[in-house]
């Protein structure tokens, strides 16, 4: 049985992938350009599950951003391996699971919350998910990202009798399908059950586009590329949703909620900028 102390081994290690695609994240960060270039006050970013902080360290030099050094972009991940090499790149950090407890903020402490590559990894995205909804303020953003279970070629796959790319039978190897790269992919989304699972955790104005998949044979790349344009069978899901304006902190017990949603993290004064990142 994988139990989560093996989860956490296996993302401890020094070769798990850390990052995911080139054109994911060229385009997560044009969805969060616009949000931070009308900012009229200093933003809270927090990047949860933000690896080696590649891909958080290109959100932080966004001209929105890069500007006003009253913004802070935050760096969260459980690997200390991966948190250090953030730390290198300049990012702040914070080391915490996602899916194990309250996460060391305040309730509405963040304008802006990217989980890009993440959810899938996870034992209990409820709860991860939940925390983020808490940890937003009221009309704040999440920029979700995730491989597509339904994409176009793991529909032809699975016609060939062949296992989806992205699934994983096991995390000591790759079993029936192409590849011998261990993701450590627990948990897959189409587009409909991303959306789904979205509204249930409170969320609203949930917005999906697709980007394209870089290990994508060569023949394959123009459709991929093409399909992007069709979120449902895109290679990799792209959620930007939104907090309401006015909202209760406690996500709906029926809904799966996290027995922490609604809580602030002990000692922490609602509103309070108590948390400090590790510096780089």
């Amino acid at each position: 049985m994988t139990t989560p102390a093996a989860l956490r081994a296996f993302h401890e290690a020094d070769d798990t992938p850390y990052r995911s695609g080139a054109d994911r994240i060229r385009r997560q960060l044009a969805m969060i350009r616009p949000v931070v270039e009308h900012a009229v006050k200093p933003l809270t970013v927090l990047d949860l599950g933000c690896g080696d902080g590649y891909a958080t360290a290109r959100l932080a030099q966004l001209p929105g951003l890069a500007a006003n050094r009253g913004h802070r972009v935050i760096g969260v991940d459980w690997s200390e391996t991966a948190l250090a090499r953030a730390r290198e790149r300049g990012i702040g950090t914070v080391r915490a699971a996602l899916d194990a407890g309250p996460l060391p903020f305040a309730d509405g402490e963040a304008d802006i919350v990217v989980m890009s590559e993440i959810v899938e990894h996870l034992v209990d995205p409820d709860a991860a998910v939940a925390e983020a909804y808490r940890v937003l303020r009221p009309g704040g953003h999440l920029f979700l990202s995730t491989p597509n279970l339904a994409a176009w070629f793991n529909r032809l796959m699975l016609l060939a009798g062949v296992q989806p790319a992205f699934s994983e039978v096991a995390l000591s190897g790759v079993y029936g399908r192409p590849g011998d790269e261990v993701a450590g992919h627990l948990r897959l989304f189409t587009r409909r059950a991303l959306v789904e699972f979205l509204t249930a955790r409170g969320f609203r104005t949930i917005r999906v586009s697709g980007a394209a998949f870089e290990a994508v044979p060569a023949p394959g790349r123009p459709l991929d590329r093409l399909l992007t344009r069709v979120p449902s069978a895109a290679a990799i899901l792209l959620a930007h949703a939104r907090t309401p304006a006015r909202f209760s902190r406690r996500t709906p017990a029926a809904a799966g909620g996290s027995p922490n949603a609604g809580r602030t993290h002990p000692g922490t004064p609602l509103g309070s900028r108590r948390t400090d990142a590790v510096p780089a």
